[in-house]
């Protein structure tokens, strides 16, 4: 069989892909049972197992050289005497069909599977104004006395001696004290790692994310420290298998809070207050500066740098790249696209009126 018949074979393999997918997002307990319970278990295990000691990201390079190898092979063809560009475009949807694959089977079908509600017993009702702001006020309420604690002053910016590797670490550990509450959190063989392309992604205006050909959680570590902390373990959600980026944000802010270190609790703390000023803004402007009245100095004077750090590094490319990301997480079950990370706000809610805060 000639290449240009194999690359038609797995263009047409592509869609069958697509229409099977399609197919088993109707049947989350199916792929609950066995892919995310059983197949992901084990491939995620043998991924972190290889990769996990490497002390460089393994799936950066991945991406890198893959990448070149692409472009390199598309180059050389269009070049060549044999060129015609309907084979062309078989040769790029094939080269899709093989990446689409390996992402479903190595990590993707996390994203078909059942609500973390159902798996962690409480319901994911709608909330009211009323819920959002007394949330809201219990927030501030653990943040600020985390704060005070940590630097003795209501005023300053709360300032993590650990350095960022420490940090991961930590957060890895967290882990293990998830897990002795919610058993599905467990993991073993920590794989977490800064990212070679944080420079890149803090242009693009990304924290982090789960590399899946690698199973290597990825954290920009150019983001502020404060921040560092909630991200690595929102990254480490996905390693668990959480699929959504509303799920992970969850699941991230019960390890951190969870966590017996106050700069970890600190950091949870700050990533759900954070989601939740942002929506009580929305819906009631004059409560949101009710609410900030409330929050101690040294954590509005953290949030404003914080947010300084981004702004210094927006450019005309991260709106095109938050588009693509955003047309992405459609495709994959989270038709909010990233809108979809503040669906966060609401598993708290109804996770805290069960748990108490």
């Amino acid at each position: 069989m000639n290449n240009e018949k194999k690359y038609q074979i797995l263009s047409v393999f592509l869609v069958f892909q697509w229409a099977f997918y399609q197919f088993i997002a109707h049947y989350p307990m199916v792929i609950e049972k066995y892919y995310s319970n059983g197949l992901y278990i084990l491939i995620s295990k043998i991924f972190r197992v290889v990769f996990g000691w490497i002390p460089f990201s393994v799936g950066d390079f991945i991406y890198f050289f893959g990448g070149v190898l692409i472009v390199y092979h598309l180059r050389k063809y269009i070049k060549s005497n044999s060129f015609k560009f309907k084979n062309l475009i078989f040769r790029i949807l094939g080269t899709l069909s093989v990446i689409y694959f390996l992402f479903n089977i190595s990590w993707g079908l996390n994203y078909y599977r059942i609500p973390v509600e159902h798996t962690l017993n409480f319901k994911n009702e709608k909330f009211s104004t009323k819920d959002l702001v007394q949330f809201t006020e219990q927030l501030i309420y653990k943040i600020n006395k985390v704060q005070v604690e940590i630097t003795k002053n209501d005023t300053l910016i709360v300032q993590n001696p650990d350095n960022k590797s420490k940090i991961l670490n930590q957060a890895f550990l967290s882990y293990n004290s998830l897990a002795k509450e919610h058993q599905r959190f467990s993991i073993s063989n920590k794989s977490v790692k800064k990212s070679l392309f944080s420079l890149p992604l803090t242009y693009m205006g990304f924290a982090g994310y789960l590399n899946p050909f690698s199973g290597e959680a990825q954290v920009n570590k150019l983001i502020p420290k404060n921040n560092f902390a909630a991200t690595s373990c929102h990254e480490i959600a996905h390693q668990t298998g959480i699929g959504l980026e509303s799920e992970a944000n969850f699941v991230g802010y019960l390890a951190a809070t969870n966590y017996n270190n106050n700069y970890f609790k600190y950091s949870g703390y700050l990533l759900a207050l954070r989601y939740c000023l942002t929506d009580v803004y929305r819906l009631d402007e004059a409560k949101f500066n009710e609410l900030k009245a409330l929050i101690n100095k040294g954590i509005l004077k953290d949030i404003k740098q914080s947010q300084d750090f981004y702004k210094s590094y927006q450019n005309w490319s991260e709106e095109y790249f938050k588009f693509f990301y955003d047309s992405f997480l459609k495709a994959n079950q989270q038709k909010d696209g990233i809108k979809s990370y503040h669906k966060m706000v609401s598993l708290l809610i109804n996770y805290h009126k069960t748990v108490p805060l």
